[in-house]
């Protein structure tokens, strides 16, 4: 059981970290195209181009401009509908639910359609200009995106919202806060986990939009958008790079979150410091009794030996050296087709043409004697045909006919002869 355990566990990783490995290793590999085999030098050189891609750089600017719109919309409205849900008709709760879900199940692309459509048609009626700010690419694509994004926001306050009790706000009410103080002081603290929860979600699901924005973007493309423009048109090993500091930084990220939550719960539990929980032996702070700070240390050593080996190392001398591998190796097949093609050649020297047609070459058995271009009229067996041994062949019925009619025919003269008398 551990050992089918142990197996299912190996390939469920491999497939789902399999693709993330092998991008991550074609950003360190020289070749033009990204692929991680065959390796031929280690280098860094795909960091500068990625640095120095204007384009890419815009898209990145455009994308977090975007999802900050977009989480603070989505953030807003996601409150708001899930405070709505608990406060509505129990009857009508329901309804309400499927409304405002149901952008979720909607595609992308109709969102990004409706979206251009609507604006644009409000646009038109206020009578604004084209360059109005309603046609504004990242305007326009914070709107489609917070559609559906502000659902799944509300879905996470209405998880928050099921464990709050309703009888602290009622309590401060009737100690005479207003209901904006019991929001504030109470029920906003209280939900303050789904806030971060929600504005991460928010900013990832817009991050990596493609559907809707392809739709609104405008004059203002976003990192997807350019992404994609790059894959259609040729893509280079700098895309990997990208890659692989999006999954640098978001395993940073994640490990941060998890000493975080580790060290408060720590704290919580003992009533103490984190420091006077363990005992005997004294980690450092930054590492007591949190593994993820390990693994996070470890990657941050891991970054800056990168950092300081890509200042220090020179890879021109391996690419010199597989640039003359590659023309021996491209030497060697012009050579060897040289020679299949001096061979080919010699061998039909060698048969001779084809000189009757007969689609054989001297030093072939032949197929059909006296058969060839000709008919039968070299055949060595014509003679035998003209009748029996020791007899005359059969008088000609017709002599001189044939199919120049008449004219070898041996009474010709006579009978013109015959004529002129």
């Amino acid at each position: 059981m551990k050992v089918f355990l142990g197996l299912y566990l190996v390939v469920f990783f491999g497939y789902l970290l399999g693709p993330l490995v092998i991008m991550s290793i074609t950003g360190f590999n020289s070749p033009g195209f990204p692929r991680a085999a065959p390796w031929e030098c280690l280098t860094f050189e795909w960091f500068d181009v990625l640095a120095n891609d204007k384009r890419i750089i815009n898209g990145i600017q455009n994308s977090f401009m975007v999802g900050a719109g977009t989480v603070f919309l989505s953030v807003v409205l996601g409150m708001a509908g899930s405070l709505v849900l608990t406060q509505v008709w129990p009857k009508l709760r329901a309804t309400y639910y499927t409304i405002v879900i149901a952008p979720i199940l909607i595609p992308g692309v109709v969102l990004g359609i409706s979206t251009l459509v609507f604006w644009d048609r409000i646009n038109v009626m206020l009578g604004f200009s084209s360059e109005s700010f309603l046609h504004n690419g990242i305007l326009l694509t914070i709107l489609g995106q917070s559609t559906f994004i502000a659902s799944y926001c509300m879905l996470v306050f209405v998880a928050r919202l099921q464990r709050f009790d309703v009888g602290l706000t009622e309590a401060a009410l009737d100690l005479g806060a207003t209901n904006v103080q019991a929001f504030r002081k109470i029920l906003l603290p209280f939900l303050k986990p789904a806030i971060a929860s929600s504005a991460v979600l928010a900013f990832l699901a817009s991050f990596e939009n493609y559907n809707t924005t392809t739709f609104t973007f405008g004059k203002y493309p976003t990192l997807t958008i350019e992404l994609a423009q790059k894959v259609r048109y040729g893509i280079n090993p700098s895309i990997s790079v990208l890659a692989f500091l999006i999954v640098v930084l978001t395993i940073v990220g994640a490990l941060s979150h998890e000493i975080y939550q580790r060290r408060k719960q720590l704290a919580l539990a003992n009533g103490a410091p984190v420091g006077a929980v363990t005992g005997g032996f004294q980690l450092p702070k930054f590492l007591r009794g949190n593994p993820a700070s390990i693994v996070l240390l470890l990657v941050a050593l891991g970054g800056f030996s990168t950092i300081w080996f890509a200042n220090v190392y020179n890879p021109q001398s391996c690419k010199t050296e597989v640039r003359e591998i590659k023309r021996t190796l491209q030497q060697q097949r012009i050579d060897e087709i040289r020679r299949q093609k001096i061979e080919r050649e010699q061998q039909k020297l060698l048969q001779g043409p084809d000189i009757f047609g007969t689609g054989s070459r001297p030093g072939d058995a032949p197929q059909s004697p006296g058969k060839g271009a000709f008919g039968s009229v070299f055949d060595p067996q014509n003679l035998d045909k003209t009748g029996p041994e020791g007899s005359e062949a059969p008088a000609a019925t017709n002599p001189g006919a044939g199919a120049f009619g008449s004219v070898f025919d041996t009474q010709n003269l006579k009978k013109q002869s015959e004529s002129g008398n």
